[in-house]
């Protein structure tokens, strides 16, 4: 978020990893009914108010089919919004899912897994019947005759593995496919709220937070039943420069920040580490300030001091994988760069960039300051246009050797990707391959009819967001969640509160 110029501004309840609806059966023995030609087994392995997320592996018993389509119906009106390891269609309760290309072959004995997120209401009953290119599973094939009948002892059912219980408190994150997991396997949801304030109140002499940041400050977050707080620093405050207080900078700042984050945790909820205001001179177009030092949003990391900030944030909590890194907050160099094409290797890449008069540390330089370290921590990396923009994440994404990145996303209503027309052609697509947070919704409004879409839009997809911000400023110095750090919300802040308390439990 920009800020104004005096003080600048899952799974719910646990991830469900229920055991799957045992509707495989096995063979049977000669003489009897022969083993069906195919077996379905469905599971649900996450679920939360209004939504869940499925899975379903078909093995094929009979003679090899080069192509496959699975069939059911849903028996209580759940509706399928995103799937993947096959091409998903619905009409009506009538569901099927189509081999991809790549997973046609199925030979006798082999299995295919594919998975899916779908709404509910009411209740969440497993279909009762599956087919496979319209053979019904689950189902004995006719009886072999036999001469002479030979009894076979009844074989011992093996017991179905015991799940692992479910991550209490806030989960190491890690990455599957294009969802956020924790250390079990289980989808993980980052639902709540950005604490400002680390960001600049350092740097601008008034203190190291923007209001109480303890315990009772932060149970009053825990309160509204978020489940992850973005807390937002300054490079030079961490970093220990000059330019800063003494009494607000380097190992000071440091450890109100580690502090801070301790009490996240201590509540059950994710910490999210972000920098906000970082070093160089930038005085082109939409520049925030021509102040050189870390006093406002710069279009791009310095290459002077932000790497040495995320290797030494990375070395303070890389031994606890409970703490996400979100590299930079809002790019950009679009618009200073006279071509698209030059903004995105900019912000890939850094180095000398056109129209931004520093050396810039692109997003693969800040990746390799974590990793080098040896921190393993999920990684949220934002797009262009202020992070509304990520048209071209896919195709200029850093390489990350632990396969744990994130795309980072913002949107408030008066930013340009702002309906649902174009977070189906520009989200979509990311969220098909990695996991999407909105780390920042809002609203100038004073009203939540904006978020209220923006977070129905990521329910149906299983995503994540968080509402800016956890601060007592009003609607002229940005959207503020609270009147008062008890919790007591703002109109604003009562769409967001209210829509947590539904999905996680008042």
């Amino acid at each position: 978020m920009r800020h104004p110029p005096r003080l600048p501004a899952l799974l719910a309840g646990a991830a469900l990893t229920a055991a799957s609806t045992a509707l495989a059966l096995v063979g049977t023995a000669t003489g009897a009914a022969a083993a069906p030609v195919c077996t379905v087994q469905y599971s649900v392995t996450g679920s939360w108010a209004g939504g869940f997320q499925g899975a379903l592996t078909v093995t094929n018993n009979g003679p090899s089919v080069s192509s496959w389509k699975l069939g059911f119906d849903f028996p209580a009106g759940q509706v399928i919004s995103q799937g993947w390891g096959a091409r998903w269609s619905q009409s009506g309760a009538s569901v099927t899912a189509s081999n991809e290309s790549w997973n046609g072959s199925l030979a006798t004995g082999a299995s295919a897994t594919t998975g899916f997120l779908a709404s509910w209401s009411g209740g969440n009953p497993a279909p009762g019947t599956f087919t496979l290119n319209g053979t019904v599973c689950n189902q004995d094939a006719p009886p072999t005759p036999t001469p002479t009948p030979t009894p076979t002892p009844t074989p011992t059912p093996t017991p179905a593995p015991t799940a692992p219980p479910p991550v209490t408190g806030a989960p190491e994150l890690g990455v599957t496919g294009n969802r956020l997991t924790d250390q079990n396997g289980a989808t993980r949801r980052l639902l709540g709220v950005n604490r400002s304030g680390g960001e600049f109140m350092c740097v601008q002499g008034y203190g190291i937070f923007d209001g109480p940041v303890d315990d009772a400050a932060v149970q009053a977050i825990a309160d509204w039943k978020a489940n992850a707080v973005r807390i937002p620093l300054n490079e030079e405050c961490w970093l220990g420069l000059a330019n800063v207080k003494p009494e607000y900078r380097g190992a000071t700042y440091q450890n109100a920040v580690k502090d801070l984050v301790g009490r996240v945790l201590a509540h059950g909820m994710t910490p999210i580490v972000e920098l906000h205001w970082t070093y160089g001179q930038y005085t082109g177009n939409s520049a925030g300030c021509a102040d050189v030092h870390a006093t406002c949003q710069k279009p791009m990391p310095d290459a002077q001091y932000t790497p040495a900030f995320w290797a030494s944030v990375a070395e303070t909590f890389k031994n606890d994988r409970r703490v996400a890194f979100d590299l930079f907050n809002e790019p950009y160099p679009d618009r200073a760069t006279p071509t698209a094409a030059q903004a995105w290797t900019c912000w890939r890449d850094g180095g000398t960039c056109p129209g931004i008069g520093y050396e810039v540390a692109g997003m693969q330089d800040l990746v390799d300051a974590v990793r080098g370290t040896g921190a393993q921590n999920l990684l949220l990396v934002p797009g262009l246009a202020y992070s509304n923009d990520l048209s071209q994440w896919l195709a200029h994404r850093p390489t990350d050797p632990a396969g744990r990145l994130a795309a980072a996303w913002h949107v408030y209503n008066f930013n340009s990707c702002v309906d649902e027309t174009c977070w189906g052609s520009t989200l979509a697509p990311v969220a098909a391959q990695v996991p999407l947070v909105a780390g920042e919704i809002g609203e100038n409004t004073c009203g939540h009819g904006f978020v209220d879409r923006v977070m129905k839009w990521f329910d149906e997809r299983g995503l994540s967001y968080l509402g800016w911000t956890w601060n007592t400023w009003n609607c002229a110095s940005g959207p503020a969640l609270i009147t008062s750090y008890d919790g007591t919300p703002t109109a604003f802040g009562t769409g967001l509160r209210d829509h947590l308390r539904a999905l996680n439990g008042n």
